[in-house]
């Protein structure tokens, strides 16, 4: 089943939802090695609400039951393409390929990896239409959101307080940021 010797990949993760969860579990499987990055790093703000040390431990709540072949690295933001890129590089190293579906990602990355998009090393009956922004909207609203997440990770979150924190430190420019969205039906579940 391994069909990769070095993977790399990145995301936010905030937090971690049943997609990234079947996306890294999958690629666990499809390689000797994948490289994990957390994204933004050194952003607290209502799209980052969780460090990356709490991401962090709900990736490893998801992988380490079943995987010991990861490694997490940290990815800061610089406002700089060109040099996210080079420090990306850096991060990374070698890899047999990358896998991204953020457009911005594999533009600066496009001439030095192998792009695959998520979507492309899943089956299409394990696909799971999910996104962050719709389990913190469901957080934001105090509506259920814990079928978004992998039990560990709702488990994680609530014995951490971390959605109580959530919700005051970002619930209302949660809101307040994906409104129109919101009221268009474009955040749905």
């Amino acid at each position: 089943m391994r069909q990769y010797n070095r993977l790399g990949i990145i995301g936010r993760f905030k937090p971690v939802h049943n997609g990234h969860a079947i996306i890294l579990e999958t690629i666990c499987k499809r390689a000797m090695h994948v490289h994990i990055g957390l994204g933004s790093c050194n952003r607290l703000n209502v799209r980052n609400p969780f460090t990356a040390q709490e991401s962090a431990e709900m990736i490893d709540l998801v992988l380490k039951p079943q995987h010991t072949n990861y490694s997490l690295i940290t990815v800061p933001d610089f406002d700089n393409g060109p040099l996210w890129r080079e420090n990306a590089l850096k991060l990374w190293g070698n890899l047999d390929c990358f896998v991204t579906a953020n457009d911005y990602v594999k533009s600066l990355l496009k001439n030095d990896y192998k792009i695959v998009h998520p979507l492309e090393v899943l089956s299409v009956d394990n696909r799971e239409r999910v996104n962050a922004t719709m389990v913190r909207v469901a957080m934001a609203q105090g509506q259920l959101w814990e079928h978004f997440v992998p039990e560990s990770v709702a488990d994680y979150l609530k014995q951490n307080k971390l959605v109580e924190r959530f919700v005051n430190e970002f619930g209302l420019e949660t809101l307040s940021s994906y409104s129109e969205q919101i009221l268009k039906g474009e955040v749905t579940w």
